[in-house]
């Protein structure tokens, strides 16, 4: 529980971070069923374009090559994606989404639940609201240069 003046008092930032902190263990409870959680989602997104190394899935998904190192080995293990050598490179390896996992993608990709339980208090039209000035607060990321460049774990487009 967080301790100190009320929420009435607190910077926007402290209320920004334990909104996400509530909204991701919501999300990650959600997912939970199909052994998934907010880091692991948007890797089987990407991978339903096409195939893709594990430096261009951490760049698409903004965190670092040993972040996603340890979700790939995971999306392994529960036989949602392949890791496999490249065909014309032996260094590098090419991670392919599976039938099982495109069958978890489709069962467990609705934010509903995760943000009716942070936020079903609000009015539609407050959510409305909340939603769009978190697009506004958000967009200037899509102009940070990539982990490599020195940003590390921003957050993705396709989490709660």
């Amino acid at each position: 529980m967080e301790q100190g003046p009320p929420p009435d008092h607190w910077p926007v930032g402290r209320m920004l971070s334990a909104t996400a902190r509530r909204i991701e263990r919501a999300w990650d409870a959600h997912l939970a069923s199909w052994d998934l959680n907010h880091a692991s989602l948007p890797v089987l997104v990407h991978l339903t374009m096409a195939p893709m190394s594990q430096r261009e899935l951490a760049d698409a998904c903004g965190v670092t090559e040993q972040t996603m190192s340890r979700v790939v080995a995971r999306l392994v293990r529960t036989d949602y994606v392949t890791r496999r050598p490249h065909a014309e490179d032996r260094r590098r390896h090419v991670v392919a989404i599976t039938p099982q996992g495109s069958a978890a993608l489709a069962a467990c990709a609705d934010p509903a639940p995760a943000q009716q339980e942070v936020l079903g208090h609000l009015p539609p039209e407050r959510r409305a609201l909340l939603e769009e000035l978190m697009r506004e607060v958000v967009a200037p990321w899509a102009q940070l240069p990539a982990p490599s460049e020195g940003v590390t774990d921003r957050p993705t487009s396709t989490t709660a």
